[in-house]
């Protein structure tokens, strides 16, 4: 199975043969999947080199000039290190563009700390009128892409490494309802998907998939929720990430909502994307037990009570 990058640079090649107002901005990384795609776009295809402000600020200006630009490097390149511009340069000007990253949380273990960024997704909470896609799979990530390139929004499409091994439809912005039973609805985000499966295997617990946490899905979760109000999201960024998004769609009725995901501390040795998952607490043993003690807790405070 190919990698989410790889059908990055495919998917990407093709929109740029297809669609005439598509641009791409590269900063070295990828560069070389592209080489065929500049050749036949040369005026289409910029390599600004290893200047991520840049990156931003020549997307933003294609944009301003009613052209639609792609701009892509490792998440912690594309999001923390130029977030002014992202700021100033989309936000402020209230254009759109598309950011499509590598690397996710910690998909290189080996390139440190440098290399990883979970906390992208939060700070992009921090700005107005981002549509954020979390893909599970490439084939996902392909109709993410191909939505987010023929809008007209500001839109984030996070690509990782990690891929679950079958591909679910994607149905708009809505999350994808799984399993269905009377616990917690355990939200899971994107490359979460099959370790959340595996760890809620036989527990009566419904889950759902979601590829598109921003806007973040309130009617869904509300269904899911019923008159339990507990909630379970597992994302692989910053835990907590969403859970501000969940209180708030159950705000009018008693509730629950667990966070799950990557750690504020720092990991300080490189190890491999699974280890780095089990030291999160996110591989399937960590997460059956941490959904079954927030399960249980509910349960022993209603036999307390009766």
């Amino acid at each position: 199975m190919d990698t989410m990058r790889d059908r990055f640079i495919a998917t990407t090649s093709r929109l740029l043969d297809e669609e005439p107002r598509t641009a791409l901005v590269l900063a070295e990384i990828s560069a070389d999947g592209f080489e065929q795609a500049q050749r036949r776009h040369p005026d289409r295809v910029i390599n600004v080199g290893i200047r991520e402000q840049l990156l931003i600020g020549a997307g933003g200006g294609i944009a301003l000039s009613g052209m639609r630009p792609i701009m892509h490097t490792f998440a912690s390149f594309l999001v923390e290190r130029p977030f002014e511009q992202v700021k100033l340069d989309f936000g402020h000007q209230d254009t759109g563009g598309v950011l499509v990253s590598a690397g996710a949380s910690y998909d290189w273990p080996a390139g440190g700390f440098t290399h990883m960024s979970p906390g992208d997704v939060a700070l992009l909470d921090t700005l107005d009128g981002w549509t954020v896609h979390v893909p599970g799979h490439p084939d996902e990530a392909e109709v993410l892409l191909r939505h987010a390139v023929t809008g007209d929004g500001r839109v984030y499409v996070r690509l990782s490494q990690q891929s679950n091994a079958e591909a679910r439809p994607v149905i708009g912005d809505r999350f994808l309802t799984l399993r269905e039973g009377r616990g917690p609805a355990v939200v899971a985000v994107g490359p979460m998907l099959d370790n959340v499966l595996a760890a809620t295997e036989g527990l009566d617990v419904s889950v759902l998939y979601a590829t598109t946490v921003r806007p973040f899905d309130r009617q869904a979760v509300r269904a899911a929720a019923g008159g339990r109000g507990d909630v379970v999201i597992v994302e692989p960024y910053l835990e907590g990430t969403s859970t501000a998004a969940a209180n708030d769609a159950l705000a009018d009725v008693p509730h629950r909502v667990l966070g799950l995901g990557v750690a504020r501390r720092e990991l300080r040795r490189y190890g491999t994307i699974d280890e780095h998952l089990a030291a999160h607490g996110l591989d399937p043993r960590s997460l059956r037990a941490r959904i079954s003690a927030f399960a249980g807790q509910k349960a022993r405070a209603a036999h307390r009570r009766s």
